[in-house]
């Protein structure tokens, strides 16, 4: 990555099949550079699994494109040193470490050998930064199993930020939140955002229509809608699909009709 610039995300026609399943079938669209993009969807829409393909995890046709790079084809580990980090449904921290050791682990991923090997006397200056973004510094030296179940989901994020990560990707990182943690979690992504962006996997709607930018809905592996929270909300198709009627995925656009 270079500098501050900031990028945005461009999925091209990618295709994810299992065994004959199709699980992604042509998804295209254009995540714009600083957006916070909600993907929706019921279950099995195929949201994880393509987020899996933008990371590497799964193998995919099409393209996907972070700014300047291309990412299908590339191993995860280098996609991640493009500026790639996401979370997932299950909590990835340390919880016998401390929030602060947590950070710094994950900064050293980034860090070369010569500077992992010195003794440092400070934080260093991104974990510093990141843990007053993340809103845990009065935590710091607290095992991060003692966090609440919010607090572990902003510790990951904040192992993202000082892994530099330019686009993140977040799988329901409200799930089992307090109101007030999850009012919490949609202003750090705001913050977040000023110099990064955002994709976010979720079913809670009222976060949904809170803090998302602008939405994209998943069904049967394919774009069924697109557009601000207002214009999905008054898509009849969307409609169907959460109300449980048949819907033809066949006939599903991909673009901004809603």
């Amino acid at each position: 990555m270079s500098g501050d610039r900031l990028d945005g995300l461009s999925v091209r026609d990618v295709r994810v099949s299992f065994d004959g399943f199709t699980a992604v079938d042509g998804v295209s669209l254009e995540v714009p550079a600083g957006d916070i993009r909600f993907l929706i969807g019921p279950n099995g829409a195929g949201k994880t699994t393509l987020v899996d393909a933008i990371t590497g995890l799964v193998r995919a046709t099409g393209s996907v494109r972070f700014g300047d790079h291309e990412l299908l084809g590339r191993p995860v580990h280098r996609i991640s040193r493009l500026g790639i980090g996401r979370t997932f449904q299950t909590s990835a921290v340390f919880e016998e470490l401390s929030v602060l050791q947590n950070l710094d682990i994950a900064a050293g991923a980034r860090r070369s050998l010569a500077t992992l090997a010195r003794r440092r006397r400070e934080v260093p200056d991104e974990v510093a930064a990141a843990l007053e973004t993340i809103g845990l510094a009065e935590r710091a030296g607290h095992p991060a199993g003692t966090l609440a179940h919010g607090q572990k989901q902003w510790l990951e994020i904040g192992m993202l930020l000082v892994q530099d990560a330019r686009l993140l990707l977040l799988d329901e990182p409200v799930a089992g939140m307090s109101h007030e943690e999850r009012d919490a979690t949609g202003a750090l992504l705001e913050t977040v955002s000023q110099d990064r962006t955002v994709v976010v996997i979720e079913h809670d709607m009222d976060f949904l229509r809170r803090f998302a930018r602008s939405v994209t809905v998943l069904h049967a592996g394919r774009v069924l809608s697109e557009g601000t929270v207002a214009q999905v909300q008054a898509d009849p198709r969307v409609q169907e699909v959460y109300l449980g009627h048949p819907v033809d995925a066949g006939s599903a656009p991909t673009g901004r009709e809603a």
